[in-house]
Protein backbone atom coordinates (compact mmCIF):
# COMPACT_ATOMS: atom_id res chain seq x y z
CA UNK A 1 0.00 0.00 0.00
CA UNK A 2 1.15 3.10 -0.89
CA UNK A 3 0.18 7.24 0.20
CA UNK A 4 -2.79 8.15 -1.24
CA UNK A 5 -2.48 11.32 -3.42
CA UNK A 6 -2.80 14.67 -2.31
CA UNK A 7 -5.31 15.41 -5.02
CA UNK A 8 -8.20 15.81 -2.40
CA UNK A 9 -9.90 19.38 -2.60
CA UNK A 10 -8.51 22.05 -0.19
CA UNK A 11 -10.66 22.53 2.99
CA UNK A 12 -12.90 25.82 2.25
CA UNK A 13 -12.68 27.34 5.70
CA UNK A 14 -10.72 27.12 9.01
CA UNK A 15 -13.00 24.80 10.39
CA UNK A 16 -12.50 22.32 7.46
CA UNK A 17 -8.62 22.54 7.70
CA UNK A 18 -8.90 21.88 11.26
CA UNK A 19 -10.97 18.92 10.51
CA UNK A 20 -8.38 17.63 8.16
CA UNK A 21 -5.68 17.79 10.63
CA UNK A 22 -7.54 15.95 13.27
CA UNK A 23 -8.18 13.04 10.57
CA UNK A 24 -4.42 13.12 9.34
CA UNK A 25 -3.17 12.84 13.28
CA UNK A 26 -6.01 9.95 14.05
CA UNK A 27 -4.64 8.32 10.46
CA UNK A 28 -1.71 9.49 9.36
CA UNK A 29 -1.17 8.93 5.87
CA UNK A 30 1.37 9.91 3.25
CA UNK A 31 0.24 11.68 0.10
CA UNK A 32 2.28 10.64 -3.27
CA UNK A 33 2.73 14.12 -4.05
CA UNK A 34 2.67 17.30 -2.27
CA UNK A 35 -0.12 19.92 -3.39
CA UNK A 36 2.90 22.64 -4.16
CA UNK A 37 2.29 26.46 -4.30
CA UNK A 38 -0.72 27.72 -5.27
CA UNK A 39 -3.80 30.48 -3.73
CA UNK A 40 -5.47 27.41 -2.35
CA UNK A 41 -2.13 26.34 -0.58
CA UNK A 42 -1.20 29.70 0.57
CA UNK A 43 -4.86 30.13 2.19
CA UNK A 44 -4.29 26.93 3.66
CA UNK A 45 -1.17 27.61 5.16
CA UNK A 46 -2.79 30.53 6.47
CA UNK A 47 -5.84 28.68 8.45
CA UNK A 48 -3.25 26.04 9.57
CA UNK A 49 -1.52 29.48 11.39
CA UNK A 50 -4.40 30.62 12.75
CA UNK A 51 -5.27 26.49 14.64
CA UNK A 52 -1.81 27.06 15.33
CA UNK A 53 -2.22 30.75 17.44
CA UNK A 54 -5.50 29.36 18.67
CA UNK A 55 -3.79 26.11 19.99
CA UNK A 56 -0.95 28.22 21.68
CA UNK A 57 -3.44 31.07 23.27
CA UNK A 58 -5.09 27.96 24.83
CA UNK A 59 -1.87 26.55 26.18
CA UNK A 60 -0.77 30.05 27.21
CA UNK A 61 -3.82 30.69 29.49
CA UNK A 62 -3.21 27.20 31.15
CA UNK A 63 0.05 28.47 32.15
CA UNK A 64 -1.29 31.59 33.12
CA UNK A 65 -3.54 29.37 35.32
CA UNK A 66 -0.64 27.42 36.72
CA UNK A 67 1.43 30.56 37.25
CA UNK A 68 -1.30 32.19 39.58
CA UNK A 69 -1.42 29.40 41.51
CA UNK A 70 2.18 29.60 42.81
CA UNK A 71 3.73 27.43 40.45
CA UNK A 72 7.15 28.64 39.41
CA UNK A 73 8.55 27.23 35.77
CA UNK A 74 12.07 26.56 35.08
CA UNK A 75 13.80 29.46 33.32
CA UNK A 76 14.44 28.72 29.59
CA UNK A 77 17.71 29.74 28.27
CA UNK A 78 15.67 31.91 25.24
CA UNK A 79 14.18 34.24 28.15
CA UNK A 80 18.02 35.04 29.34
CA UNK A 81 18.55 36.02 25.42
CA UNK A 82 19.22 39.81 24.06
CA UNK A 83 16.98 40.29 21.53
CA UNK A 84 19.22 41.86 19.04
CA UNK A 85 18.61 41.75 15.19
CA UNK A 86 20.81 38.71 14.82
CA UNK A 87 19.21 36.74 17.85
CA UNK A 88 16.00 37.78 15.90
CA UNK A 89 17.08 36.71 12.36
CA UNK A 90 18.40 33.09 13.93
CA UNK A 91 15.01 32.46 15.94
CA UNK A 92 12.73 33.45 12.84
CA UNK A 93 14.49 32.75 10.01
CA UNK A 94 16.97 30.41 10.43
CA UNK A 95 16.39 27.99 12.93
CA UNK A 96 12.74 26.94 11.58
CA UNK A 97 14.67 26.82 8.02
CA UNK A 98 17.47 24.08 9.36
CA UNK A 99 14.91 22.30 11.73
CA UNK A 100 12.23 22.01 8.94
CA UNK A 101 14.91 20.49 6.83
CA UNK A 102 16.65 18.31 9.83
CA UNK A 103 13.04 17.26 11.03
CA UNK A 104 10.89 16.95 8.38
CA UNK A 105 11.96 17.65 4.71
CA UNK A 106 12.73 13.63 4.38
CA UNK A 107 8.96 13.03 5.41
CA UNK A 108 8.02 12.84 1.84
CA UNK A 109 9.39 9.07 1.68
CA UNK A 110 11.26 10.45 -1.04
CA UNK A 111 14.96 8.72 -1.65
CA UNK A 112 16.76 12.35 -2.62
CA UNK A 113 14.57 13.93 0.37
CA UNK A 114 15.90 10.82 3.00
CA UNK A 115 19.31 10.84 1.58
CA UNK A 116 19.99 14.63 1.50
CA UNK A 117 18.95 14.71 5.34
CA UNK A 118 21.06 12.01 6.19
CA UNK A 119 23.96 13.65 5.03
CA UNK A 120 22.78 16.78 6.28
CA UNK A 121 22.52 15.55 10.15
CA UNK A 122 25.56 13.76 9.61
CA UNK A 123 27.34 17.07 8.89
CA UNK A 124 25.81 19.33 11.58
CA UNK A 125 25.78 16.40 14.57
CA UNK A 126 28.33 13.72 13.68
CA UNK A 127 31.32 15.72 12.05
CA UNK A 128 31.30 17.68 15.57
CA UNK A 129 31.46 14.24 17.32
CA UNK A 130 34.26 12.97 14.98
CA UNK A 131 36.43 16.99 14.90
CA UNK A 132 35.51 18.33 18.20
CA UNK A 133 34.75 21.92 17.89
CA UNK A 134 35.00 22.08 13.91
CA UNK A 135 38.00 24.04 13.76
CA UNK A 136 40.05 22.11 11.91
CA UNK A 137 40.76 21.73 7.79
CA UNK A 138 39.54 18.17 8.21
CA UNK A 139 36.21 19.34 9.40
CA UNK A 140 35.50 22.19 7.01
CA UNK A 141 36.48 19.70 4.18
CA UNK A 142 34.33 17.09 5.30
CA UNK A 143 31.30 19.64 5.95
CA UNK A 144 31.93 20.83 2.42
CA UNK A 145 32.15 17.09 1.26
CA UNK A 146 28.73 16.49 3.19
CA UNK A 147 26.85 19.41 1.66
CA UNK A 148 27.62 18.56 -1.62
CA UNK A 149 26.70 15.16 -1.26
CA UNK A 150 23.09 15.98 -0.48
CA UNK A 151 22.60 18.84 -3.20
CA UNK A 152 24.29 15.39 -5.99
CA UNK A 153 21.60 13.43 -3.74
CA UNK A 154 18.78 15.72 -4.47
CA UNK A 155 19.60 16.55 -8.00
CA UNK A 156 20.54 12.78 -9.27
CA UNK A 157 17.29 11.51 -7.48
CA UNK A 158 14.73 14.35 -7.97
CA UNK A 159 12.79 12.22 -10.49
CA UNK A 160 12.17 9.32 -7.70
CA UNK A 161 8.78 8.96 -5.97
CA UNK A 162 8.31 7.94 -2.66
CA UNK A 163 9.47 4.61 -1.38
CA UNK A 164 6.47 2.13 -0.71
CA UNK A 165 8.05 0.71 2.46
CA UNK A 166 7.96 4.52 3.81
CA UNK A 167 4.94 5.18 3.18
CA UNK A 168 3.67 1.82 4.78
CA UNK A 169 5.99 3.08 7.72
CA UNK A 170 4.62 6.27 7.77
CA UNK A 171 2.76 6.88 10.87
CA UNK A 172 6.11 5.74 12.69
CA UNK A 173 8.27 8.08 10.86
CA UNK A 174 6.08 11.25 11.21
CA UNK A 175 5.63 10.31 15.23
CA UNK A 176 9.27 10.25 15.53
CA UNK A 177 10.08 13.32 13.71
CA UNK A 178 7.23 15.12 16.07
CA UNK A 179 8.48 13.53 19.54
CA UNK A 180 11.68 14.57 18.82
CA UNK A 181 11.45 17.61 17.30
CA UNK A 182 9.46 18.29 20.93
CA UNK A 183 11.72 16.56 22.58
CA UNK A 184 15.16 17.93 21.69
CA UNK A 185 13.48 21.52 23.23
CA UNK A 186 14.24 20.37 26.60
CA UNK A 187 17.65 21.68 25.88
CA UNK A 188 16.20 24.68 26.56
CA UNK A 189 16.38 24.31 29.92
CA UNK A 190 19.31 23.51 32.59
CA UNK A 191 17.09 22.21 35.57
CA UNK A 192 13.75 20.44 36.56
CA UNK A 193 12.84 17.13 36.82
CA UNK A 194 11.48 15.10 33.52
CA UNK A 195 8.07 15.28 35.02
CA UNK A 196 8.22 18.83 35.13
CA UNK A 197 10.29 19.56 31.51
CA UNK A 198 8.31 17.40 29.64
CA UNK A 199 4.88 19.23 30.03
CA UNK A 200 7.17 22.66 28.68
CA UNK A 201 7.59 20.98 25.81
CA UNK A 202 3.64 20.82 24.54
CA UNK A 203 3.81 23.77 22.20
CA UNK A 204 6.71 22.52 20.04
CA UNK A 205 4.69 18.55 20.40
CA UNK A 206 1.55 20.46 19.05
CA UNK A 207 3.27 22.75 16.67
CA UNK A 208 5.31 20.05 15.25
CA UNK A 209 2.11 17.91 14.65
CA UNK A 210 1.10 20.89 12.75
CA UNK A 211 3.66 21.90 10.96
CA UNK A 212 4.18 18.10 9.25
CA UNK A 213 0.84 17.78 8.19
CA UNK A 214 1.55 21.00 6.46
CA UNK A 215 4.58 19.21 5.43
CA UNK A 216 3.50 16.24 3.27
CA UNK A 217 0.31 17.99 2.33
CA UNK A 218 1.26 21.24 0.42
CA UNK A 219 5.46 20.73 0.66
CA UNK A 220 8.19 21.67 2.82
CA UNK A 221 8.04 25.82 2.11
CA UNK A 222 4.77 25.12 3.81
CA UNK A 223 5.95 24.16 6.79
CA UNK A 224 9.01 26.19 6.80
CA UNK A 225 6.47 29.71 6.34
CA UNK A 226 4.42 28.13 9.18
CA UNK A 227 7.51 27.88 11.18
CA UNK A 228 8.66 31.11 10.76
CA UNK A 229 5.35 32.60 11.72
CA UNK A 230 4.95 30.58 14.91
CA UNK A 231 8.50 31.78 15.90
CA UNK A 232 7.87 35.43 15.06
CA UNK A 233 4.63 35.46 16.73
CA UNK A 234 6.17 34.25 19.81
CA UNK A 235 9.03 36.78 19.54
CA UNK A 236 6.46 39.60 18.79
CA UNK A 237 4.39 38.95 22.30
CA UNK A 238 7.94 38.81 24.13
CA UNK A 239 8.60 42.21 22.55
CA UNK A 240 5.41 43.91 23.76
CA UNK A 241 5.22 42.17 26.91
CA UNK A 242 8.72 43.54 27.62
CA UNK A 243 7.92 47.34 26.16
CA UNK A 244 4.53 47.34 28.34
CA UNK A 245 6.29 46.16 31.21
CA UNK A 246 9.16 48.86 30.77
CA UNK A 247 6.47 51.53 30.23
CA UNK A 248 4.39 50.57 33.19
CA UNK A 249 3.66 53.35 35.64
CA UNK A 250 5.53 51.83 39.08
CA UNK A 251 3.40 51.69 42.33
CA UNK A 252 3.92 54.32 44.86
Amino acid sequence: MTGETSTLAHAKSWRGEAKRVIAFVRRPILPEKAAGISRASLAAVWRLYLLDIALMAVLLAIAGAVLMSGFEFPENEIAGLTLSPRVLALIVLLAPLIEEIGFRSWLSGRPGHVLAAAFLAFALFGLPLVFGDGGSLWFAVSFFGAMVLALGTLYALRKRGQMPWFARAFPLFFAAATISFALIHLFNYQEGTLAVLLPLVLPQLIAGTIFGYARVTYGLWASIVLHMLHNGTAIGLVLLATSAAETAPIAG
